[in-house]
């Protein structure tokens, strides 16, 4: 594998970013990678690494890069209950910054980003998304629905809520493959929204599934978190690869 730091020109600056492919010069099936609100840090890189030893190049963009380059707060290896409190203190205000259409703005860039690089093959990606990732990887897929061929979401927050602009009203837009992995111990995605999600999804046509984890709590495929749970992660990950098996270019 190969993994280095890039940047990523967008309509608002220049996002930071980590890109891994496989050896070889390419193309490889590309996927693009949505942090949780912790944001791009050594953890994720090696999620994004596991990626590209099953064949596949790998954009991780620093979603946060209008306040700075990662990592944008101070966090320890190991986050515990303790310091959760602390660090979404500085976190919050961070996501509240970040609008819906800022966003779309920014994952065009990061699509164009991979359409553009030789490494990638020609043809839609893949998305993966975990906590507020997966929620992009969700209206990533509704926005640019022609270069979306598969999306995955693990323990994602507010995925279906009553907001005008939930992400999931998106679904009628939607023609990507989608798999979502909930937490049953996930109070920001409680089950009315699970069902909301998953009645729009089926109204729409979408081809998908939705899976509710027993046991798991938010967060449960990041390692070096406490709410890490290594059993609900390896069953992300098959899930996640046969996805992206059956639907992007080989």
């Amino acid at each position: 594998m190969h993994g280095t730091s890039v940047d990523v020109v967008t309509e608002d600056g220049t996002a930071d970013a980590y890109l891994v492919h496989p050896d070889g010069d390419g193309p490889f099936p590309a996927v693009l990678f949505y942090m949780d609100a912790f944001g791009l840090r050594p953890h994720l890189e090696k999620m994004a690494d596991r990626l590209a030893e099953a064949g596949y190049v790998v954009l991780v963009p620093n979603v946060f890069y209008r306040i700075g380059r990662a990592p944008v707060i101070d966090l320890p290896d190991y986050i515990d209950p303790a310091a959760r409190p602390g660090l979404f203190e500085q976190i919050m205000p961070m996501m509240r910054s970040l609008t819906p259409d800022a966003l779309m703005r920014d994952a065009e860039a990061y699509l164009r980003f991979l359409a553009d690089s030789p490494l990638a093959a020609d043809g839609p990606v893949g998305i993966t998304g975990y906590c507020m990732g997966a929620g992009l990887a969700l209206r990533t897929a509704g926005t640019y629905p022609d270069r979306v061929a598969a999306a995955a979401g693990f323990h994602g927050a507010q995925l279906a809520s009553e907001a005008d602009d939930s992400p999931h009203l998106l679904a009628p837009r939607i023609t990507a493959e989608l798999y979502f992995a909930h937490a049953d111990q996930d109070t920001s995605m409680p089950a009315e929204q699970i069902e909301r999600l998953e009645k729009a999804l089926s109204e729409a046509g979408v081809t998908h599934r939705c899976e509710v984890y027993e046991g798991a709590h938010h967060g449960y495929t990041q390692a070096d978190t406490a709410m890490y749970s290594a059993e609900a992660a390896e069953r992300h990950w098959t899930e996640l690869l046969a996805l992206f098996s059956r639907t992007l270019t080989p």
